[in-house]
Order: C-alpha cells, then structure tokens, then sequence
C-alpha cells in the first residue's frame, strides 16, 4: 500500500456519511413555512377544470378553493395567491371584472377569507391580464399601446375591493411604472393601512410563463415586453428594486426564479424586506412533463429546485408544490 501520511488531513466526505449527518449539517433548510401556494378560481364551473399543461393543477370551483385552503393550512403552508378566471364575455378593454366587488377574484377572496380567516396570508394578484379581452396588463391607448398613467388609476380601485374582500396582501404583477406607490396610497386613503404589498419587483419577460396562459384562460395578443423586464438585464432589476422599496413595498419578489436565481441572489443582498420568488407555470411543468417520461426523480428534483431558490435568498418560494412539499416536510 503506498504511504500518504496525514494526506488528505482534510476530508469534507466525512460531514457526509449518513442522512442524519447531512440533514445536521445543512446550511439551506426548506420549511413549511416558506411555502405560498398559487391558486387559480374559475367563474361559471361546477368542477373543478385540469389545466393540461400543468398535470395536478386544476382551476377551482369556490369549493374545491375553500378546500385547497384548508389542505394548505393543514399542511402548514404559509400564504394563498389567488388569482381569478372571470367568464370571457365579462372581458372588456378596462378589464371591468378585476374591479367588480362581485367579480370572481373577488368573491374567491371572500370564500378564502371565510373558510380560514387568519390562518393563511390571503394574497391576491393585482393585474388586469385576467380581465382584459386583448390580455394586457393595463388600458389600451388608441394606438394599442399600454397606457401607463391610466392603468395605475384602475389598479388603485383594484387594490381596494381586493382588501375589501379580506386580501392580507396585493401583489401587483402588471409592472407598470409608480404601481405601488399608488397602491399603497389608495389602501391607506380607504381605511387599509394593514394590508401588505409584495411588490412583483423583478419580473422578467419570459417563455415560461406559456403554461399559465392556459390557466388564467389568457386573451393576450401580442406580448408584453414594452412593459415586462428584459432578461438580459441585471442592474435594471436593481433599479426597480430600490424604486419599489422608496414607494413602501412591504416584501418584494423575482419572478421566475430557477432562470434567475444570480438576480435572486443579488436582490436578497441588497435589501432588508422579505424576499420572495416565484417558480412559475413553465418550470413545473418541465418537471411534472420530465418525469412524466421517466427521465427524472420527481420528487427528488422538486426537493432541489425548491431548495436551489431558497439558497439564492428567498424567504417564501410560491410553487404549485406548495401543500404536497409542505406534507412531506412535516413528516
């Protein structure tokens, strides 16, 4: 046997011999707590709807939402984004149904906010995607461009029959410029003071998000890059970030977050407010679809795309894994 002395005098596999030892010495832990689950409630369905681009997600009925609810508690998740799936002949140019005290965002909030009060941060998507029938996020000028200025009226009337529906937290995802600023003044000026904003800070114009569009039964023409952040930025990202925090956002968010856990990182670094990421529609379902074919673990590999997100920095981790993770978690 050839003689090495002491050598290697330093051996890192030792940290790694057993699964107790490798749970003990983690530097990353994945909690129950850091989970938000995205939820999707759909008007005029007495069943739940599958929405085949992302197996196991469903767009709910106010029951199977009420339910979903209560499983998310249970399991000990944190946090419900909802977002709402009106009747399409109840879009329109203004989007008119976003602001509806009765329309379907609305009255899911409601639901939500019946079935587990404070057990669950109620988070409501503020945009008018959903309500458009062009699928923008804003007004349309004549020339079809998004209006900016205009938009930020319709989202402050937003902001305010969502809180009036129980919403704990807005999240405005529209990316308009001054958004929170003004949705922070309009829930302080109605008597909304406590409600939160996590501010969708860093939102990229991404090809993942195809999938969703099948979820919130999109009416987009065109895209959304005059708006939407280009991924070829950084420091335009840390822009919007110190722009947001001056308008009073209470929490911020990077969306999507496994193309963009560097901007994650240096977003975490910088600020002192909850952090928070978004793994979006297309990221599971590459998962959902590898492993469907057999050519991954899928749970293993939703451990560590999860776990990958909260090393870059986030604090909370919105993922339609949300309640079945936190369920294995807590075993």
């Amino acid at each position: 046997m050839t003689e090495y002395g002491n050598f290697p005098g330093s051996r890192p596999r030792r940290l790694r011999t057993t699964p107790v030892m490798r749970r003990m010495v983690a530097e990353t832990r994945l909690d129950p707590a850091n989970l938000i689950l995205p939820a999707f409630v759909r008007e005029g369905v007495d069943a739940p709807a599958a929405i085949s681009a992302m197996p196991g997600v469903q767009q709910h009925t106010l029951d199977t939402l009420r339910k979903a609810a209560v499983d998310a508690v249970a399991a000990g998740v944190s946090g419900l984004m909802l977002f709402g799936v009106p009747l399409d002949e109840k879009k329109d140019g203004r989007g008119t149904a976003g602001t509806d005290p009765d329309g379907i965002l609305q009255v899911g909030l409601r639901a939500v906010r019946e079935e587990v009060g404070d057990d669950l941060v109620i988070m409501s998507d503020l945009c008018l995607d959903e309500y458009t029938d062009h699928g923008h996020c804003g007004v349309l000028t004549a020339d079809g461009r998004v209006d900016n200025d205009a938009t930020l009226e319709r989202y402050a009337e937003m902001a305010q029959v969502q809180a009036d529906a129980g919403a704990h937290v807005v999240g405005p995802s529209g990316m308009m410029d001054g958004q929170v600023g003004v949705i922070r003044d309009a829930l302080d000026q109605t008597g909304h003071e406590d409600v939160s904003i996590l501010a969708y800070t860093v939102k990229y114009s991404s090809a993942f998000y195809g999938p969703f569009r099948e979820a919130v039964g999109s009416s987009l023409q065109g895209d959304r890059k005059t708006y939407q952040q280009d991924p070829a930025n950084v420091r335009e990202s840390l822009r919007e970030l110190a722009l947001d925090l001056e308008e009073g956002a209470d929490m911020v968010m990077v969306k999507p977050a496994g193309p963009y856990l560097d901007v994650l990182a240096k977003v975490a670094d910088a600020v002192d407010v909850p952090v928070a990421a978004y793994q979006i529609s297309g990221e599971y379902a590459m998962i959902e679809a590898a492993a469907e074919k057999g050519w991954i673990d899928r749970d293993a590999a939703i451990l560590e795309s999860l776990t990958g997100i909260r090393r870059a920095g986030a604090q909370m981790i919105l993922t339609y894994w949300a309640t079945e993770v936190a369920q294995k978690l807590g075993r």
